[in-house]
């Protein structure tokens, strides 16, 4: 949102609408409702309790004094019900909503938005401005000096994540992405370093990130050198990226035990960049015929095949398959409920689309350490709804060692039976 938009939407009869009216009628009712609904859950699982005198123990005790919740749609005003655990010392039984915990002044969508604009290049002062255009003009606690301090919360929170102990967190598969926002950096790092992490419960987290250039080997070696220095020590099994170089050589420095897998999204885009379009359809659907194939051998042939088909007239786009055709079926020797996960760097494209969107026209110049606080506090939210990869349970034999072939797990028995053959 520029700065003259702002300034068109700030106008009479646009925000205070009707249909706005009705929706934040309708938000304060249903959470009314869902907030009653959450005591009375409450008191049914503490009917049995009574006082010594007989007495119903957990009782309903009127409400809170109204406040408002900041919302995407504006101020909804609520009344939080009270309950009174009647019970003498000091273990009482206290009530504790989770749709309205107790200091809670705005959404979490909310929290999301203030970055989203400072990224997108509203200044300090024009914030005002900017949310009564989309939460209506009695948006409380939002002022200039709030936003400040936001920004200053915002930056110190992730200064301490970027200086927390690693020294007991093991991930076992990693994906590495430099994205470009176009956000208003002051200097030449215009990229966006970026590890995910799988733990070895299949929980996602955001590893690292910091600002730098994509095939910069030196960035990525820094990056990689900082988390190994907070202590984490162990390599992960296999690391996910496309096929910048940079990243490529310094994980071969810093974690030379971690397999290589190329992003089939990335290597796709590559080739067909190389094909006239007429060819690029067809071509599309013989590159899914090898990573969607059930085997390593089938994958072989279809990338074979490819090869043939394209290499005599469009000798590029069939190189710059060929040169990666290792690193790319690498996730054969993994578990097969893995594969979805492990084929692209989709965890970081997904998380930054939003953000990449809408940035990509902000305008003057911002500082790197602002503008990775608020990226920080995007992706922070945003990991709470990462999907978990799907199989957890093979994940420990990952990290034990055990080996897969075409996504099933091979048998002792098996496996030296291989190596006999082989010798």
């Amino acid at each position: 949102m520029s700065q003259n938009n702002v300034t068109k939407l700030v106008q009479p009869g646009i925000i205070s609408d009707p249909l706005t009216d009705i929706l934040r009628d309708g938000a304060r009712t249903l959470l009314a409702q869902a907030v009653e609904a959450e005591v009375a859950a409450f008191m049914s699982k503490h009917a049995d309790l009574q006082t010594e005198d007989g007495h119903q123990r957990i009782v309903r005790h009127g409400h809170l004094p109204e406040r408002e919740i900041m919302t995407g749609i504006g101020a909804v005003a609520v009344r939080r019900p009270r309950v009174r655990d009647r019970a003498d010392g000091g273990n009482r039984i206290r009530f504790t909503s989770a749709l309205l915990p107790p200091y809670a002044r705005r959404t979490r969508s909310l929290e999301v938005l203030l970055p989203i604009l400072y990224l997108k290049g509203i200044s300090t002062g024009d914030f005002s401005e900017a949310l009564a255009a989309l939460l209506g003009q009695d948006a409380p606690g939002l002022s200039a000096s709030t936003i400040a301090r936001l920004k200053e919360i915002w930056s110190d929170e992730h200064a301490r994540w970027h200086k927390r102990d690693l020294s007991a967190r093991h991930y076992v598969y990693v994906w590495a992405d430099g994205i470009h926002l176009h956000a208003r950096l002051e200097d030449e790092k215009q990229c966006i370093l970026v590890i995910i992490g799988a733990t070895p419960e299949g929980k996602k987290e955001l590893v690292g990130f910091t600002d730098g250039a994509r095939e910069s080997a030196h960035d990525w070696r820094e990056l990689l050198l900082d988390l190994k220095r907070r202590g984490l020590s162990l390599a992960p099994k296999l690391a996910v990226a496309d096929g910048g170089l940079g990243f490529w050589k310094a994980l071969g420095e810093i974690w030379p035990t971690a397999q290589e897998q190329r992003c089939w999204v990335h290597k796709t885009a590559n080739v067909l960049a190389k094909l006239p379009k007429s060819q690029q359809p067809k071509a599309k659907r013989s590159l899914q015929e090898i990573w969607m194939a059930e085997t390593k051998a089938e994958a072989e042939t279809a990338f074979e095949a490819f090869i043939e088909t394209y290499a005599l007239k469009y000798e590029k786009a069939a190189a710059c398959l060929a040169k990666d055709r290792d690193p790319l079926l690498a996730f054969y020797g993994f578990p097969a409920e893995h594969w979805v996960h492990l084929r692209t760097t989709n965890p970081i494209e997904s998380t930054f689309a939003t953000v990449r969107h809408r940035t990509i026209r902000a305008k003057g110049c911002l500082s790197n350490k602002t503008a990775l606080a608020m990226v920080f506090k995007l992706v922070d939210g945003a990991q709470k709804t990462w999907r978990r990869l799907n199989g957890p349970a093979q994940l420990p034999k990952i990290i034990q060692g055990v080996k897969f072939a075409d996504g099933l797990e091979v048998a002792e028995t098996d496996d030296h039976q291989a190596q006999t053959d082989a010798a």
